[in-house]
């Protein structure tokens, strides 16, 4: 997380705030009332997304040639008089916090979120009277209490808001302006054993030979698959020399998050970008993110003076946008990059980036503790990703010594519609005795879908597409199976060979 553990003015869009603003009420009541068919919808990651006529398209993208559908259930602008709970986690609200309660000295303090003149105000403050929490924060070398440094009191609180939803892939985009302090300004995203830090700016840092400067902006992919150890970065872009303050006036920046690549923009224009080809592994931006927007503390540039407070981090909105795709499965647990997630149920507020512990939240594929000596999801052998399920764990003229090998998915993990379908899957098969056949099932209808391995080219992604009829739409315990069974296992030592990419369209 966002060192948590280490951790250009354009126009205004065609469409004015207030016809935005009017228009998604509409939008709102039409669909609160069931009228979907009435506007297009389509697929985007296996959820269903309104696809509005708004203008409102990236900067990068103005003419929306990519073809980029709004998320609403991300995207805010701002208006009104208070944060939406129902899109936002506001950290200290009501009491709780998500996972950490800032950076210390600073607190996280509900208060200081503010809703007004159209933009969100993440505010800074100097607060002697503020009662803050009796504890400390360990990170890395660090144990540093709240509201004290080196003994001394400083009484800064800050704030930070965190999507209720996540999402896979898209493009993410802000117009903001940071706070006038030695105070970040932060839009970033975490989720299953990743992060991304789309920026991390200062005002007015103290230390100038620090990584961030006032005329700077710091973009960063963490990688928090354990151990997660420090240096935590894969990949970082640093510009210290842009051609304005970060803290003078706003600037739209943004990042286009695609499944091999990722891109930074500044007002439109590209600054920066990387692929998953030139970081092999450490491509770690596989799972689905939500979005923070926060103010900390980072001591080691500088400490925000008292006269320099209050300051605002200030931001005009935030947008989302995502490509419609046929995928019917969640694609990072099909994919076996991670967890699917069940978001109908509250993120457990102690959930790290690095957790692997099942719970109402995420859930991961099921395999029993005889099948676990041979199937396991590995890490380097992949047709997407980085991660795939590989059969392996025979040895030496070792028959199989149960009737099968199964990976199971969690009940709920399938939600598909009936009809005619087509499920496909990637296979790598290694040189050696290939096991005949793999079974998959649907447990709702009992559908059996065999998978003829014999004869397959080895070493190779092969994709294989099997038909399935459905006759009603799935229920809430419909579950994937995957099996090999003892009665195609050859009668000497089976090769090894890998699943990856399972994937159900209409």
């Amino acid at each position: 997380m966002k060192g948590l553990y280490a951790k250009l003015e354009m126009p205004k869009p065609a469409v004015s705030r207030m016809k935005y603003l009017f228009h998604t009420i509409f939008l709102a009541l039409l669909f609160g009332l069931g009228f979907c068919s009435i506007i297009s919808c389509q697929q985007v990651n296996g959820e269903k997304v309104e696809i509005t006529d708004s203008s409102l398209y990236p900067a990068s993208d103005p003419e929306n040639s990519g073809g980029w559908v709004l998320n609403e259930a991300l995207s805010d602008e701002f208006e009104g008089v208070e944060l939406d709970t129902n899109k936002w986690f506001i950290e200290g609200q009501n009491g709780d916090y998500y996972i950490w309660k800032g950076r210390p000295p600073s607190q996280f303090a509900p208060h200081n979120v503010i809703v007004e003149d159209g933009k969100l105000k993440i505010r800074t403050q100097w607060e002697p009277e503020y009662e803050f929490v009796k504890e400390n924060y360990a990170d890395g070398n660090n144990n540093d209490a709240y509201g004290i440094f080196e003994g001394k009191p400083l009484p800064v609180t800050t704030a930070g808001v965190i999507t209720k939803k996540r999402f896979l892939n898209g493009y993410m985009e802000v117009k903001s302006k940071a706070g006038n302090a030695a105070i970040t300004s932060a839009f970033w995203a975490i989720g299953y054993e990743q992060e991304l830090d789309v920026f991390e700016q200062m005002g007015n840092p103290k230390v100038e030979k620090g990584d961030i400067w006032a005329t700077g902006s710091k973009t960063t992919i963490h990688d928090w698959s354990p151990p997660a150890q420090r240096p935590t970065w894969t990949w970082a872009y640093k510009n210290n020399q842009l051609p304005f303050r970060v803290a003078d006036d706003f600037h739209i920046y943004g990042a286009e998050w695609g499944e091999d690549y990722l891109k930074v923009f500044m007002d439109g224009e590209l600054v920066a970008e990387v692929t998953q080809d030139e970081l092999g592994t450490d491509w770690v931006l596989n799972n689905p993110m939500e979005i923070w927007l926060d103010s900390e503390i980072f001591k080691w540039l500088g400490l925000p003076h008292k006269e320099e407070l209050p300051v605002d981090f200030e931001v005009e909105y935030l947008r989302v946008w995502q490509k419609p795709n046929d995928h019917l499965l969640a694609r990072q647990f099909f994919g076996f990059e991670g967890p699917i997630l069940f978001e109908e149920n509250p993120r457990p507020l102690t959930l790290l980036p690095e957790s692997s512990v099942p719970n109402d939240y995420q859930k991961f594929w099921l395999i029993d503790t005889a099948s676990a000596r041979y199937f396991s999801i590995v890490k380097g052998q992949y047709a997407k990703g980085v991660n795939s399920l590989a059969f392996s764990g025979l040895a030496k003229n070792e028959e199989l010594p149960i009737d099968k090998v199964v990976a199971l998915s969690p009940e709920g993990a399938l939600n598909l519609p009936a009809g005619e379908l087509t499920l496909s899957l990637k296979v790598w098969l290694d040189q050696g005795r290939a096991v005949k056949k793999l079974h998959l099932s649907l447990k709702d209808e009992d559908i059996h879908i065999p998978v003829d391995l014999a004869g397959l080219e080895r070493r190779k992604w092969i994709t294989i597409e099997k038909p399935i009829s459905k006759t009603t739409p799935s229920t809430s315990t419909d579950q994937l199976k995957i099996e090999i069974r003892k009665e195609d296992f050859p009668p000497i030592k089976a090769a090894k060979f890998y699943i990856d990419d399972i994937a159900i369209r209409k």
